[in-house]
């Protein structure tokens, strides 16, 4: 912690999964946490019942439209309104301690950017950061004297077991992947499966994208890309299996045969807890894991067969470039299109490696150019989706 009062914190993203469970935590210890900015899309209500438990100074609505509502729901209190997309990166270059950023997709890469520049601790839950502007948020870090702390389960777990330090005895790492609602399906099941079925995670609650990138495996394929930046690895040191009980989050394997794994009850609030409280440590709510009652763990290898995104994810990472960023948001455009049913579940890796093969190599060595290849590459896997929903009609 902090010495000498508490640590200064920011949310971005707070009424998602990920920021409600951050919110829960921080409620939960007052004296050890101030709260300067929280930042929402577009759920006035929540945001506004958040800052106000919180006390935050300052609530921000990306939609600009929510303004006088957010307004009027803060009047009295003494907390800050403001709204619109320079509102949101002003608050997330606020000076603080700590900043959990926890905006999906390619929406949170200047606010994350900001973040990073103004440094701290920054409790990275938005993988779109490292997958399509790597190169440049990792510069940013360098640059600030930022300290990365890894949100996802998986990575958090990594870091967990990583921290003796010896990073240069470490063979490979591995993540683990529950394998998702389809880890056993057919092609013919899949090929035919509704947005329903994608969404019922066995094990994970989680936003309804990162639950259908669960589903399609293009979840673990971004982790890839994800730890090869996070821990400056290539992808030949990073290792995937299907682990249905989700109670082994990450391992790391060492020159000297041993082999470090850290476990848990398969909840949020954990990884989410540790980069919180890191170096030191909170209690969470979790759920405590009981080995015994459990009985077993499973692990096999995954069918790139029938979940090619994982391999595409690898492509990408191998190619480097501007290649992660048009594979990410392609497949951000056939996830919606496939939830609200343009798109039938197998299309979406497809699309996403249409789109990758028609744009080919592209340098992405700023964020305005990373910005340029997303937009590009969501306006191409928009007319791959058109042309395939023509198709099926």
């Amino acid at each position: 912690m902090k010495n000498g009062g508490p640590r200064l914190v920011t949310v971005l993203g707070s009424t998602g999964s990920v920021g409600t469970q951050t919110v829960e935590l921080l409620a939960a210890n007052p004296e050890l946490y101030q709260v300067r900015a929280l930042v929402a899309g577009r759920n006035v209500r929540l945001l506004a019942e958040q800052a106000i438990q919180l006390r935050a100074e300052i609530a921000v609505l990306a939609d600009p439209h929510g303004q006088a509502e957010l307004a009027e729901a803060l009047a009295g209190t003494g907390i800050e309104a403001a709204s619109g997309h320079a509102a949101v990166v002003e608050a997330a270059a606020r000076p603080a301690d700590w900043t959990m950023c926890a905006i999906m997709g390619a929406a949170g890469l200047h606010a994350t950017l900001a973040a990073i520049q103004r440094g701290g601790a920054i409790a990275l839950a938005n993988k779109e950061a490292l997958v399509c502007a790597g190169d440049v948020m990792l510069q940013a870090v360098a640059s600030a004297g930022a300290t990365l702390l890894p949100v996802d389960s998986e990575h958090n777990a990594i870091f967990q077991a990583m921290a003796d330090g010896n990073r240069g005895a470490i063979e490979r790492i591995i993540l683990t992947a529950s394998g998702g609602p389809f880890r056993t399906a057919t092609m013919d099941e899949m090929r035919v499966a509704s947005p329903e079925a994608a969404l019922r995670h066995p094990i994970w609650s989680m936003g309804a994208k990162i639950s259908i990138d669960s589903a399609t495996m293009m979840n673990k394929g971004l982790e890839v890309i994800e730890a090869a930046r996070l821990f400056q690895m290539g992808s030949e040191m990073i290792d995937v299996l299907i682990h249905p009980q989700s109670t082994v989050h990450g391992l790391v394997c060492y020159t000297d045969g041993s082999v470090l794994a850290q476990l848990g009850s398969p909840d949020m609030r954990v990884p989410i807890a540790h980069t919180l409280a890191w170096p030191a440590r909170i209690a969470t709510k979790a759920p405590r894991l009981d080995l015994a009652l459990l009985g077993r763990l499973e692990f096999s290898e995954p069918d790139l067969q029938r979940f090619p995104a994982l391999r595409l994810a690898r492509e990408a990472l191998q190619a480097g470039g501007g290649v992660p960023t048009l594979m990410s948001a392609a497949n951000e455009v056939a996830v919606a299109a496939f939830l609200e049913r343009r798109l039938g579940f197998l299309d979406i890796a497809a699309i996403a490696e249409m789109v990758v093969e028609a744009m080919g190599f592209c340098p992405a060595e700023s964020l305005d150019a990373v910005i340029d290849l997303d937009t590009r590459a969501r306006a191409l896997a928009t007319q791959f989706c058109e042309s395939r929903a023509a198709a099926a009609a």
